[in-house]
């Protein structure tokens, strides 16, 4: 099996490194605007002409006010229709990624699990490192200054951060749940 030209294309670096506001990290005037444009010409989507005109807007309060943030400057989203439409082509690149991975492991699945089992294999010493470097650090933090400890401590454990939560509501802010190993 040969990989299709568009995963292909994904993976080459193509050196262009854009500037302006970014929607799920990709510009949006370079990018997404001549992308739904483009879409909008081929009758594929129906973004109206003032989503694609004025696609940065001032954010309100619920009292009508306009919106700052803590450091006294205006708050800006992108509008509803193309932040959305943005949201949908995301849940669809994420659906194909995992939709191709499929295909592959029913295809290849033993020279799938050779590397995943060759990059537990080449990671392991890096994480063993890493513990060893945390503990270390950890150990001197741990140590009573002073009088000496009647019991003896527990060896520190790190912490594994479990996967990041969305946050509840609007906003690009994520939790982090940390869980004692």
């Amino acid at each position: 099996m040969e990989s299709p030209d568009y995963i292909k294309a994904l993976l080459k670096p193509n050196g262009s490194k854009p500037q302006g506001r970014r929607v799920w990290s990709i510009d949006l005037e370079a990018v997404w605007l001549p992308f739904f444009t483009a879409t909008n010409t081929m009758g594929d989507t129906a973004l109206s002409a003032e989503a694609l005109g004025a696609p940065l807007r001032l954010a309100y309060n619920q009292d009508g006010t306009p919106k700052f943030n803590l450091k006294g400057r205006p708050v800006i989203r992108v509008v509803k229709d193309v932040a959305d439409n943005v949201r949908l082509i995301r849940e669809n690149f994420v659906a194909g990624l995992a939709a191709y991975t499929n295909v592959v492991v029913a295809e290849s699945l033993d020279g799938y699990k050779a590397q995943v089992l060759a990059a537990q294999e080449a990671g392991r010493t890096i994480v063993d490192h890493d513990r060893a470097a945390l503990l270390a650090a950890i150990e001197p933090q741990a140590e009573p200054q002073g009088e000496p400890q009647a019991e003896p401590v527990a060896e520190p454990q790190a912490e594994q951060v479990a996967e990041p939560v969305a946050a509840q509501g609007k906003g690009k802010g994520k939790v982090k749940e940390t869980i004692a190993a």
